[in-house]
């Protein structure tokens, strides 16, 4: 199934996006690759995703993960 979210990856190996008409920071590790359908994930600064219908929703925000270095 393709996405029809128009994303982007930066020389710095992070990925964009357009979000309805909103360009977004969708990651950088923690965006899936290759992105499917139903995939979830959270942003480094606790913005959360889903893949629905093709499309690339923005769920909401949370608290963003803890690092443990």
């Amino acid at each position: 199934m393709s996405i029809n979210t128009r994303i982007w990856m930066t020389g710095s190996l992070e990925w964009f996006g357009y979000i309805g008409e909103v360009e977004m920071f969708l990651g950088q590790r923690s965006f899936p690759n290759p992105p499917e359908e139903g995939d979830a994930w959270t942003t480094e600064i606790g913005d959360m995703f889903k893949i629905i219908d093709g499309e690339i929703t923005h769920l909401g925000t949370t608290e963003p993960p803890k690092k443990y270095w």
